[in-house]
């Protein structure tokens, strides 16, 4: 029987997970690493529950910026100018569905309103929607807590992988 099977009394193969270690990443290599990907996930409450939406993000000067829908869910998220804007958590990663292997990586920090026209206006033309619905703006997620996490196989090095791959 090879690595990723066992064979059992009854003449079945059980399969098994090959050796894999889970290292911690830094902030600046998991930052790095959510700049190489364009698709992540944000946690938001709406009526008082956590909801989830998939986005399209950038990552600059260490800021995650997304856009928001006239009408969607996250337009809710704009806070009025006098408050830091509001707690989201933003997770991103590129995780291989056969071997398991790769990164994940997860943002909290404070979403609000990029106030800026002209650079409102810069990010509408970087981000490109997923739908054909009027653009309210985009948010800017300032990273407070940054953690993440590398699969990797045993007995492997930790050099980081090119463009987000593990």
């Amino acid at each position: 029987m090879d690595q990723d099977g066992t064979q059992r009394a009854d003449g079945r193969v059980r399969e098994t997970t090959p050796a894999r270690r889970m290292r911690e990443l830094d902030r600046a290599e998991a930052l790095r690493l959510v700049a190489t990907v364009s698709l992540g996930r944000i946690v938001f409450t709406q009526h008082a529950l956590p909801a989830v939406r998939p986005v399209n993000h950038l990552v600059e000067d260490g800021d995650i910026i997304i856009q928001i829908h006239d009408d969607g869910a996250l337009a809710s998220l704009v806070a009025p100018a006098d408050v830091p804007g509001v707690v989201v958590a933003y997770e991103a990663d590129v995780i291989d569905p056969d071997t398991h292997l790769g990164w994940s990586v997860v943002v909290t920090g404070y979403a609000s309103l990029v106030a800026d026209a002209d650079e409102a206006d810069r990010y509408a033309e970087l981000l490109r929607p997923w739908v054909a619905q009027p653009m309210a703006g985009a948010l800017r997620i300032r990273p407070d807590l940054v953690t993440g996490f590398r699969l990797e196989a045993e007995g492997t090095c930790s050099a980081p992988a090119a463009r987000g791959r593990p």
